[in-house]
């Protein structure tokens, strides 16, 4: 079992910065990657940022350049820090972890609003 905390979203403006965390904790090492989902309302969940365990990223097309995706292994922790942020981005933010035998956790989601 894996547990996922996620924190660190809120209310910011359009061109504003937010960093997301989410903590792991229990069966860590049978965690082969961990990511971001994204979900607006009315809309499907979608994948924003993922990192393997070996430090590979990838990212949707909407937030290349304006996301990053990072993990801090001594922390268990993931974080998504995000600038240049646009009122599209606007979603509950999911954090995940894919484990060795494809399985996947969620955190609870944390929501971001960006309007002026």
């Amino acid at each position: 079992q894996v547990q996922l905390v996620e924190s660190g979203g809120g209310l910011v403006q359009p061109g504003g910065s937010l960093r997301l965390s989410c903590a792991a904790s229990g069966s860590i090492f049978s965690i082969n990657a961990m990511g971001w989902y994204r979900q607006a309302t009315g809309k499907e969940r979608e994948l924003v940022a993922a990192i393997t365990s070996g430090g590979s990223t990838n990212y949707a097309d909407s937030v290349k350049g304006r996301f990053t995706i990072s993990r801090d292994n001594a922390k268990n922790t993931v974080y998504l820090q995000m600038i240049s942020l646009k009122p599209e981005d606007t979603a509950v933010y999911y954090c995940t972890a894919t484990m060795s035998n494809g399985y996947n956790y969620w955190g609870q989601g944390t929501q971001v609003t960006v309007s002026s």
